[in-house]
């Protein structure tokens, strides 16, 4: 259990041999669990402020008459914030410690230690209230912070992901663009429709959709690209290779040949084979 930290001012030297003498009857420690930390002589703010800085209980002793009411008063209202609580507790008159009535100084003393104690349950609600917030609050922040570790793991293994992505991608750009200098100089781009009406003028261009179909069939894929109304080869020949077999597809397709057949036309049977389902 905490010891209480009491600490009392006085006006003067008489007064702590007062006080002192009649702290020697009260068994304060087991009765109240509390310390009388240091006694103090003194009507200077400063000093007072600096003897009584942190205490948990200051008491206050001066005398009954009107200066030492007013003293007190100045006291307390330079005193109370910097302490836990504040408490008066008047002194008889006279300090002559051979005619003073310990046992009465006792007994306030006493009494003070009581309305202190008192005055202290006044606020027990309050103080209830602010550790039900406190045991909230410090629910709410391990819940947060098993939260944040939780975060941090998928933060974690994200970035390993996002790195391996990384990684994954540099490397399929480096190959790309190895690709791409392997492919500078070979690939050529001939427009769809120029070459299929210098090969057959009266014909209509047919659907590329087919046209990458038949590279397929023939599989050409990697020496013939179709898209965009373009076709892109190694070197025209393909591109006309490829356009009259789709010529002869069609031409079986629609079991008719038009008079500008090529020459090439002779191997029907295995156009047809070769592409059929077109």
């Amino acid at each position: 259990m905490t010891i209480v930290d009491v600490r009392i001012l006085v006006e003067g030297a008489s007064d702590v041999e007062v006080v002192s003498k009649a702290l020697q009857g009260l068994a304060l420690g087991s009765e109240y669990n509390i310390t009388i930390s240091s006694i103090i002589p003194t009507t200077n703010i400063e000093i007072a402020k600096s003897a009584a800085a942190g205490a948990d209980l200051l008491i206050i002793a001066t005398d009954a008459d009107r200066v030492g009411r007013d003293l007190a008063e100045r006291l307390f209202s330079e005193l109370e914030e910097m302490v836990g609580h504040v408490e008066r507790m008047k002194l008889p008159l006279g300090h002559d410690l051979e005619h003073v009535d310990v046992e009465l100084v006792r007994k306030e003393l006493k009494n003070t230690l009581v309305r202190a104690g008192l005055k202290s349950l006044q606020i027990l609600p309050e103080y209830i209230a602010l550790r039900n917030q406190l045991l909230d609050l410090r629910g709410r922040y391990e819940s947060i912070l098993r939260e944040h570790e939780e975060l941090e793991k998928a933060f974690k293994e994200l970035e390993r992901n996002y790195n391996e992505l990384k990684n994954q991608n540099e490397q399929l750009m480096a190959e790309n663009r190895e690709l791409r200098k392997l492919l500078e100089g070979k690939i050529n781009t001939y427009k769809l429709e120029e070459v299929w009406k210098s090969l057959f003028p009266a014909e209509e261009v047919p659907d590329e959709e087919y046209i990458g179909k038949a590279v397929g069939k023939l599989g050409l894929e990697g020496k013939i690209i179709v898209g965009q109304g373009y076709i892109y080869a190694e070197n025209r020949k393909l591109v006309e290779d490829l356009l009259k077999t789709v010529y002869l597809s069609l031409a079986i397709r629609d079991e008719s040949l038009p008079p500008e057949a090529p020459e090439e036309s002779s191997g029907e049977e295995d156009v047809e084979k070769l592409l059929r389902g077109l």
